[in-house]
């Protein structure tokens, strides 16, 4: 329409040019008496000698004034469609803040849970920690292996942590160490904690669900082998799925409670991809959109059908290094849009060192410097490919975190060296924000560093709040306060960039009373939000998020997931208050069962999150 609009002015110019022309041409060679009867309007009434000069000319009889120009209305110029807002442009480098001097024990695993506690523990085989067990709890009998004498642990080495007031509860961890474990949150609620070294290997563990005062429920020799340092994943039936660990090249599932675990199954690629220095615990694993795992281990990854226990497909090698532990790298999910027909899902890992850091830094205590590179595979392609680019600084034994906005913000860790005590050296301090939606090349931005070095065995999660929960960092055997990388047990809350005071009034408030919670697949369900300064807020300003908070340890966060939901309909009640009816993600393959996080995102600041719940 544009384009049309422009040809009618100019052929309207042309029209008129051409009539101007006719009408010089006709009059061209007229005499002086065609001036006689010039119009009075020609004359000058200023000058009269002038007029009477003009007045002299002979009169024209054939002379007529022109005839009036045509009126056509003003052209309507077309007018630039109007731009996406975007996101706004947030400034801010964030900052930190000391919420807790002592959380009792180092946060070596943490889970955030949906009573808005996070279950923190670490191993038992230090049978020490900053706290003792709660009164009247017995102590828990031991055999040193030193001395070969039965003594008693009256140290907790887990607490239950509260992010509304920031206190602690200790809690006993009686039977197997869950010593570098994995872990999750059931469909219900209920945290399963798998694994663990020693008497721990094949134990499982439960909390929940959502109760107060939950204590553990601990079984001994339930997993088919020993589990220390494996991987433990949901399924879209809401089944666990456990992963690797030392010198265990198999899966298994993580049976009911109650119940012993049936059989491992072999899994030669894991054999495969060990080396001399292992470099394949903790294998990154993630449920794809169709239901299938990805499983990255070492610098290799396949998709496993974990019904059938075939290998679907089989991914290009990641060049460059190691990235499972001990070199110790990061992975994560990238947000999954349900508004893309195609539910394309897409695997970040980045940083970790080359194969014999670990092995150099045992031997002779030189720390390599850890991978700088950041890489991205579209695993639901046909043909994908590694898309390589480089982070500010080289990190392992970092976190790779989603925010609620589809951020992702690199965290703690170091610049040189491997997990493992006495490994690593050069803390990084500094986190990194990572917007994947921007051009290569400018999606990194630095920014304020810490001052608490988060080395070995350091932890952090996302909070409702939009914050991040960091604490942990115990680079030895047993807990020292005076060394030069001390054992952390202080607690900080990170505030990223979106939670820049200036913007408050942009940030929308959810309003939990008036929205529902319990969702169905493929169902559709209502939120309300306010937003004070909403002025003109329209469905484009909007996306709502869903995010399974993870179990993190040893720099990977299991289970890790956001998903954008699509909005059916977009509701302004009054001005600044609105809701949105969105469809609830079509099948479990999408959106395991379980407890997510919900937020309201606008233009890229997200609300405080509510719980919801699928099933």
């Amino acid at each position: 329409m544009a384009n049309h609009l422009k040809v009618l002015f100019v052929c309207t110019i042309l029209f008129l040019v051409v009539a101007e022309a006719k009408h010089k041409k006709k009059h061209k060679h007229k005499t002086h008496d065609d001036a006689h009867h010039f119009p009075k309007q020609f004359s000058n009434p200023q000058n009269p000698e002038v007029q009477e000069q003009e007045s002299s000319f002979p009169q024209n009889p054939y002379f007529s004034e022109p005839p009036p120009v045509p009126f056509y209305p003003p052209f309507p110029f077309p007018q630039p469609a109007q731009e996406p807002k975007g996101p706004f442009v947030v400034n801010s480098i964030g900052n930190w803040e000391l919420i807790s001097e002592n959380a009792g024990v180092s946060a070596m695993h943490i889970n955030l849970l949906p009573t808005n506690k996070i279950i923190v523990f670490d191993a038992k085989v230090y049978r020490t920690s900053r706290i003792k067990l709660p009164e009247g709890v017995p102590c828990v009998p031991f055999r040193d292996a030193g001395s070969n004498e039965d003594k008693f642990d009256c140290f907790a080495h887990a607490v239950e942590y509260d992010i509304e007031t920031n206190l602690v509860r200790p809690l006993q961890v009686a039977k197997g160490d869950p010593w570098c474990s994995s872990g999750g949150v059931a469909p219900d609620g209920t945290f399963v904690s798998t694994g663990g070294f020693n008497s721990g290997g094949k134990s499982i563990r439960y909390m929940g669900p959502n109760c107060d005062g939950c204590e553990w429920r601990e079984y001994d020799n339930i997993l088919g082998v020993d589990r220390w340092y494996s991987t433990q994943q949901i399924l879209p039936n809401g089944d666990f799925i456990l992963v690797g660990g030392r010198q265990a090249f198999s899966y298994e599932f993580v049976p009911r409670e109650g119940r012993m675990s049936e059989k491992p199954y072999f899994f030669p690629f894991l054999y495969e991809t060990s080396d001399l220095d292992e470099n394949n615990l903790y294998p990154f694993v993630h449920l794809s959109t169709d239901g299938n795992l990805f499983i990255f281990s070492n610098n290799r990854s396949l998709l496993l059908n974990p019904i059938s226990h075939k290998i679907v497909r089989t991914f290009p090698v990641l060049y460059g290094g190691s990235r499972n532990y001990p070199t110790s790298g990061m992975s994560a999910l990238l947000p999954i849009d349900l508004n893309d027909p195609t539910y394309k899902a897409e695997v970040m890992v980045c940083g970790g060192n080359v194969p014999d850091a670990f092995h150099v830094a045992e031997t002779t205590k030189l720390f390599l410097p850890a991978l700088q590179d950041c890489n991205r595979l579209v695993i639901t392609e046909d043909f994908p490919e590694w898309e390589n680019e480089l982070m500010p600084s080289g990190r392992t034994m970092g976190d790779l975190l989603v925010l609620p906005n589809g951020q992702l913000l690199l965290i703690n860790g170091a610049m040189k060296g491997t997990s493992a005590w006495w490994d690593a050296d050069m803390p990084n301090y500094t986190p990194v924000l990572y917007k994947p939606d921007e051009p290569k090349g400018l999606r990194f931005t630095s920014l304020m560093p810490s001052i608490i070095a988060r080395m070995y065995h350091s932890t952090s999660t996302v909070l409702p709040s939009g914050k991040i929960w960091v604490s942990g960092s115990n680079t030895h055997n047993t807990y020292k306060d005076v060394d030069k990388f001390p054992t952390e047990t202080r607690v900080e809350a990170f505030s990223p960039p979106y939670l820049d005071p200036s913007f408050d009034m942009y940030r929308p408030q959810i309003n939990e009373d008036a929205s529902e919670k319990e969702l169905t697949y493929g169902g559709f369900f209502e939120t309300s939000f306010t937003v004070e300064g909403g002025v003109g807020l329209s469905q484009s300003d909007i996306q709502v998020s869903m995010y399974s908070p993870p179990f993190t340890t040893h720099g990977f966060s299991m289970g890790q997931r956001l998903l954008f939901l699509r909005i059916d309909e977009f509701i302004t009640e009054t001005e600044g208050f609105y809701r949105v009816r969105l469809e609830a993600p079509l099948s479990n393959a999408v959106a395991p069962p379980g407890y997510y996080l919900l937020f309201v995102v606008h233009r890229g600041l997200p609300s405080k999150g509510i719980w919801v719940h699928i099933q």
